[in-house]
């Protein structure tokens, strides 16, 4: 690896490994890259905060730094509402389910297990189609969820708060449907039926304009750093990593 300079400071190979597993990758390669990114950039920003007479043995000299040299102006009202009328579908409220289930376990690489889970999750859809009310019963002798001691009974919960495969299904069912095939999931096979759904709404303007406006901020704060850090870079000599789009430990 070649050794990365940042105005003729060194930054070691052992520094970038350390660094590694703060940046998770697909590959070695490329958290080593973004490693090195990382550390350069931080080097960056402390080169300057010294220039400056602040203690880069601070912990929070490069917040002091930003704070002393990075405008960012919060956004007006108008700017708020502008971006609320464009995204009204990410204000909503999330759907409340109402449901109940048998899970049969197996766990995903268990090839010969899943298919005995999904073959006995089949048969009690099968039982289940013919008397309803056997749902409770069953619960309680094949299910390994917790909920088995209330027949199933799952309470109710909001949206993304269960795997997104399971409330797939929610979604597709009517109330008081029956699931038709069992539902896979990374824990087994459910057997399932939605009690109720009450649809998630429209929240208005004036109940989300705070959380549009720290949005907002935060978009603001991470396209000035990343100028900030550009301009920095620019006027530097670095060698052995190259600084385009790299971003601040700030950011990660």
């Amino acid at each position: 690896m070649e050794v990365i300079r940042v105005n003729g400071t060194a930054i070691d190979e052992a520094a970038v490994l350390a660094e590694m597993q703060y940046h998770p990758a697909a590959s070695a390669e490329e958290a080593g890259r973004r490693a090195a990114e990382a550390l350069a950039v931080r080097e960056l920003l402390l080169q300057r905060a010294e220039a400056l007479g602040y203690d880069r043995d601070e912990e929070d000299a490069i917040d002091r730094l930003i704070a002393a040299e990075v405008a960012l102006p919060a956004p007006d009202d108008e700017s708020c509402r502008r971006y609320y009328e464009a995204n009204r579908s990410q204000f909503r409220s999330p759907t409340l389910y109402e449901a109940r289930h048998i899970l049969i376990p197996a766990m995903p690489e268990e090839e010969e297990e899943r298919a005995a889970a999904k073959q006995q999750a089949e048969k009690l859809i099968v039982l289940l189609q013919s008397d309803p009310e056997l749902f409770g019963q069953l619960a309680r002798e094949y299910s390994v969820c917790a909920s088995k001691d209330n027949g199933g009974h799952l309470g109710q919960f909001a949206s993304d708060t269960t795997v997104p495969e399971f409330e797939t299904f929610l979604d597709e069912l009517e109330v008081g449907q029956l699931s038709p095939a069992p539902v896979p999931t990374r824990y087994g096979f459910h057997v399932l039926q939605l009690i109720q759904r009450q649809p998630g709404r429209e929240l208005p303007y004036d109940n989300v304009r705070q959380r549009v406006s720290d949005y907002l901020c935060e978009s603001v704060f991470r396209t000035a750093v990343r100028q900030y850090i550009a301009v920095l870079a620019a006027e530097a000599e670095i060698s052995g990593v190259a600084l385009a789009g790299a971003d601040s430990p700030l950011l990660q």
